[in-house]
């Protein structure tokens, strides 16, 4: 009989949003922001449970009615704008754990301001967890300015100057080494690599690739009515 991983989706999203108040549960192409993150994840058919996490209870009904299986109450000490998301996950974990009475393997966190991932993105996400020497996955869309040749940063003298350099001078953007913003769209670590790690990056990171279109991170107005034009267009595909 072989072993069966048990996979948590975990969702955290906090109530006092600055530049959007209220995003998380402000609609857009006719459902709740945070419900189009609950229902790719549940579409995957990959989680034995789907916990959301907030401070704030409109949030966790609007998660509820879209099908969220778990729900966490976020403490206020992990609910500013200065609190880092690793203890939040990792309380969010805990707290479906003690749910589920059930011990996770294998953990997926979606941000709730980044819906325009597929279900095949996570998929992926969870395929690449799986392949040897991989702590956790992050993901990312190629960035539009390079370090190595059109990103820099003003010096203590107040010069601007590239904020990375090679041994040799980089005259064209395709000869500089690649690089990618990373999108906060989808985290995956194994539980006991999520427990120990106090960054997301470790000698065994991976980074799966999202194209741009599919890495826009809800943070104005604005960005709504992006997501709700790329969203119609993921629609007519």
């Amino acid at each position: 009989m072989g072993f069966t991983l048990k996979r948590v989706c975990t969702i955290c999203a906090r109530g006092g949003s600055k530049g959007v108040p209220g995003k998380n549960v402000r609609m857009v192409a006719g459902l709740p922001l945070i419900a189009h993150s609950v229902l790719r994840a549940l579409e995957t058919g990959l989680f034995d449970a789907l916990a959301v996490s907030s401070d704030d209870p409109t949030i966790l009904e609007a998660a509820a009615q879209a099908g969220a299986t778990i729900l966490v109450q976020r403490p206020d000490n992990m609910a500013t704008d200065r609190a880092p998301k690793i203890p939040a996950i990792r309380h969010c974990v805990a707290e479906a754990e003690a749910q589920a009475r059930v011990a996770f393997d294998q953990i997926v966190d979606l941000d709730a301001t980044s819906p325009l991932r597929t279900t095949g993105d996570i998929i992926a996400v969870v395929d690449m967890l799986a392949e040897p020497d991989t702590s956790n996955v992050i993901t990312g869309a190629p960035a539009r300015r390079s370090p190595y040749f059109n990103l820099v940063e003003v010096t203590a003298e107040g010069r601007p100057a590239l904020s990375k350099t090679l041994d040799v001078n980089v005259v064209r953007r395709q000869d500089a080494p690649e690089c990618f913003d990373m999108n906060a769209s989808i985290y995956a670590w194994h539980r006991a690599d999520l427990f120990k790690m106090d960054s997301v990056f470790g000698p065994h990171t991976r980074l799966f690739e999202m194209p741009e279109e599919r890495s826009v991170d809800v943070d104005s107005p604005l960005d709504f009515e992006i997501v709700a034009m790329l969203m119609a267009a993921q629609q007519k595909e």
